[in-house]
């Protein structure tokens, strides 16, 4: 939705490195509403600091797809992603060592983790995804944007696109927790088949278009969504290490044009 790339919308300009910070921390965001379960993929992604967190999430939130997957929950994980992205030091300096954004960068040692145990290319070890999240975060912490929204808006997204997702399946997602709203009874005696779908018995509402969680359809919707995300990632380094992206795809499209051209 950021920078200026042609594969983005360019709603606002964002750096190459803003770009790719932004990447990493809504991955893992993404993942947040999930730290609701103790045998979820992340909770053994960064032992023993991702145990405790998941916990306490689950005990606050009254366990999984409860709390976390509401606007209570989002709203909830945007604060205090906007109080922690105000932790800062200026050390005086001159250049990106000017200012350390101390908060990020230990918020995302546990995000980075998330991702990538997600992603499956950190296993079940100890030692490699501490080094590989601390290695990240540090860079984050140096490197990222100094506009301090940049963090509650990535993880505000990452929760948004998860509950957007869940709400594409058959379990559906709690909206509107604490609050329980169930389905009439007409419905749930067959009367309002089609609509006990949407409804669902425990106040749950849902889009199922996706299936089951897992299911084909659900792989099928997430991968050029992974691959949009992969690309834009890529795009922004490439951009970084001073190749011309642009000349890029502009001979591209005017390749691709031509060839349809040809065509007709």
């Amino acid at each position: 939705m950021t920078a200026t790339t042609p594969i983005a919308f360019g709603w606002y300009p964002v750096s190459d490195v803003g770009i790719m910070t932004g990447a990493i921390v809504c991955a893992g965001a993404a993942l947040l509403p999930d730290a609701d379960h103790h045998s979820g993929t992340i909770a053994n992604s960064l032992s023993p600091v991702s145990d405790a967190v998941v916990k306490v999430v689950e005990t606050v939130s009254g366990g999984h797809r409860k709390g976390t997957h509401s606007i209570l929950g989002v709203l909830a994980f945007t604060a205090m992603a906007w109080l922690v992205g105000l932790l800062a030091i200026d050390t005086g300096l001159e250049g990106d060592l000017g200012t350390i954004l101390i908060g990020p960068g230990i918020v995302c040692v546990l995000l980075v983790a998330f991702a990538l145990k997600a992603l499956k290319i950190t296993r079940d070890t100890k030692i490699l995804p501490w080094t590989v999240s601390l290695t990240l975060a540090v860079l984050i912490a140096i490197f990222a944007p100094s506009e301090w929204y940049w963090m509650p808006f990535s993880v505000a997204l990452g929760c948004v696109v998860h509950i957007i997702g869940d709400m594409l399946t058959t379990q559906g997602v709690p909206l509107v927790w604490p609050l329980k709203f169930r389905s009439p009874t007409w419905m749930r005696d067959g009367r309002g088949l089609e609509l006990d779908m949407i409804w669902r018995n425990g106040g749950n509402l849902s889009l199922p278009i996706l299936g089951d969680a897992g299911s084909v359809r659900e792989w099928l919707f997430m991968t050029p969504v992974s691959l949009y995300a992969v690309v834009g990632i890529a795009w922004a380094a490439l951009d970084q290490m001073g190749f011309d992206t642009m000349a890029v795809w502009d001979g591209l499209v005017n390749g691709i044009g031509d060839l349809v051209t040809s065509w007709f």
